[in-house]
């Protein structure tokens, strides 16, 4: 009887040990303002993450987006992180300016995901029309050394004006300058972030506004990543016309210690959950697996790389 027990007990421990979970994953995804776009993204990423990824324990942290994503990235206190490509590009460098002390060189690639358009938006009682209506007058460029920050920086020097041209400078994110604005105490934001930005939809339901135009030969002047790009008309209450603007691609980051089976999966899950992440957020109808590699600034981190191997397009 003793024997039999035994084997039983043996039986019940191969058992339980062909059972036990998988070693936990922690998947950090790091996103931006809650009210931007990178925020519900990220949230539907980490659903299908947790549900997809056998052992994976993922969370969302809001943060300050590109900026402050990429250099968390680099001190490994995250797995992956949405940011903008030129952020992508001036962290690669370790542009001081813009909030890079050194060159990130732990950082590596996942997918370019889809375009933030750059997009000023004024109340209608500023008067505000063109860019160059701004001098004299109220701007919230996002917060200091954002990646809105920065594509404001950009644009400014494009068209030859200068923050000091302003009557104020805010460094606010998307939802506190918006609040300011209903509140008359702003005349302007500028935000960079999918079409149809939360932020933005709730000041146009809020007072009237105006779309400010981003000439093309201000495009121009900025070059790449910078693209021409349109605002179409309705994509916010009050908005009667389509507006000219500029767009930058987004981009999923990791960096170089996380295993290359859990980048592999956190790219092929991206990919193969698309409905998913259009449901959280419209700007992702704009991910494309044949426009994954496009533009990136920085290596593909060796998961991905398989991935897009797999998929012949490497």
């Amino acid at each position: 009887m003793s024997r039999t027990l035994a084997v039983a007990a043996v039986a019940a421990t191969a058992l339980t040990g062909a059972m036990a979970p998988a070693k936990a994953e922690f998947i950090n995804i790091l996103t931006g303002g809650t009210s931007g776009v990178y925020y519900p993204l990220g949230v539907a990423l980490s659903k299908i993450y947790g549900e997809k990824i056998e052992g994976a324990r993922p969370q969302v942290q809001a943060t300050k987006a590109s900026v402050e994503n990429l250099n968390l990235l680099q001190q490994g206190k995250g797995e992956l992180a949405f940011a903008l490509g030129d952020s992508v590009k001036l962290a690669w460098e370790g542009n001081a300016d813009a909030g890079f002390k050194a060159p990130l060189d732990k950082l590596r690639g996942i997918a370019a995901v889809y375009p933030n358009y750059i997009q000023i938006v004024a109340s209608k009682d500023s008067g505000i029309t063109t860019l160059d209506q701004l001098k004299g007058k109220s701007l919230s460029v996002g917060a200091a050394k954002s990646g809105t920050e920065l594509n404001a920086r950009a644009i400014f020097q494009a068209a030859g004006l200068m923050y000091t041209d302003l009557a104020k400078t805010e460094y606010l994110p998307f939802a506190e300058s918006v609040e300011l604005m209903k509140n008359r105490q702003l005349d302007a934001t500028l935000q960079s972030a999918g079409l149809g930005v939360a932020s933005i939809k709730d000041l146009a339901t809020s007072v009237p506004i105006n779309v400010v135009a981003v000439p093309a030969d201000i495009v121009a002047n900025l070059g790449a990543p910078y693209v021409a790009a349109t605002i179409p008309a309705g994509t916010y209450q009050g908005q009667e016309a389509d507006v000219s603007s500029v767009a930058v691609i987004n981009f999923l980051v990791t960096h170089e210690d996380v295993s290359e089976e859990t980048a592999y999966q956190m790219t092929k899950q991206l990919f193969e959950n698309l409905p998913d992440m259009v449901a959280a957020h419209a700007a992702a109808k704009a991910i494309n697996l044949e426009k994954a590699q496009d533009g990136m600034p920085i290596p593909l981190h060796p998961g991905a790389e398989r991935y897009y191997k797999e998929k012949g397009l490497m």
